[in-house]
């Protein structure tokens, strides 16, 4: 992503526009480059969009879960001084998110979800990525997108980086069973904050019967889908992407 990374405290995060503050929370696997769309589209509809470089790997290994990046998230909002935050997140940034609302839902005014785990998540199913077989990891990252020239050299060549590095591949199974250890299923009954649910069609990580399943146990939920489309929407059809997320703000006065 050319868009400069600040620098600031203990963050290091993306900053665009005025207005609504949208934080976007990237996945495990997801740098802040895969919402290019979503960056170059919403702050001239009036929104401040936030990116925080999350600590996936920086944390302590006791400190590497799901709950500590949702305490970050907090440290992040209060450290901005905002309020009545919008979070949009794709896959373990979807659960932080959700997470982050329970855990504080005074801050969050609405939630976006994409692919997100907290009920289910297929990622490591496999059992553990074979280091140095690049093709391996070629195929299991484009199996990612509906479309699998979506897997571009850049994107493998990071995830072929990242399994070939201990620390972070040990940090990595870490909060893929942190995410199973999260699960929501019992907390999405009693939030009750305006969640937009939108999920491709043939997602292959988090499957559409989860996506079915968030929008029956989030009592404010609308959901959408996205024909052709796998694990990470906004990438794979960011145009439509934000149409749906637009017209979503726009009906719900946000």
């Amino acid at each position: 992503m050319e868009k400069q990374i600040i620098t600031e405290g203990k963050f290091r995060y993306i900053e665009i526009g005025e207005g609504t503050p949208i934080i976007i929370l990237h996945g495990l696997m997801g740098g802040l480059s895969n919402f290019q769309g979503v960056t170059d589209h919403f702050p001239k509809k009036g929104y401040k969009i936030l990116i925080p470089e999350l600590p996936i790997y920086s944390l302590p290994m006791l400190k590497t879960n799901v709950k500590q990046f949702a305490k970050f998230l907090e440290r992040f909002i209060e450290f901005k001084g905002l309020n009545d935050v919008i979070l949009l997140g794709n896959s373990l940034g979807g659960h932080i998110g959700l997470l982050h609302t329970k855990l504080y839902p005074e801050m969050v005014r609405a939630l976006v979800i994409t692919g997100s785990s907290g009920l289910y998540e297929s990622a490591m199913g496999d059992g553990y990525p074979r280091r140095g077989d690049y093709e391996f990891i070629k195929k299991k990252a484009e199996n990612v997108f509906y479309d699998p020239a979506i897997a571009t050299k850049e994107i493998v060549d990071e995830v072929f980086a990242t399994v070939n590095d201990r620390n972070k591949i040990v940090k990595t199974l870490a909060i893929a069973k942190s995410a199973i250890r999260h699960n929501m299923s019992k907390d999405l009954p009693k939030m009750r904050t305006p969640t937009c649910i939108i999920w491709g069609e043939n997602d292959s990580v988090t499957p559409p019967d989860v996506a079915k399943l968030f929008h029956e146990l989030l009592p404010d939920s609308e959901l959408f889908w996205i024909k052709e489309c796998g694990h990470a929407p906004m990438m794979e059809h960011p145009e439509e992407f934000n149409q749906v997320l637009d017209a979503w703000l726009e009906k719900r006065g946000f």
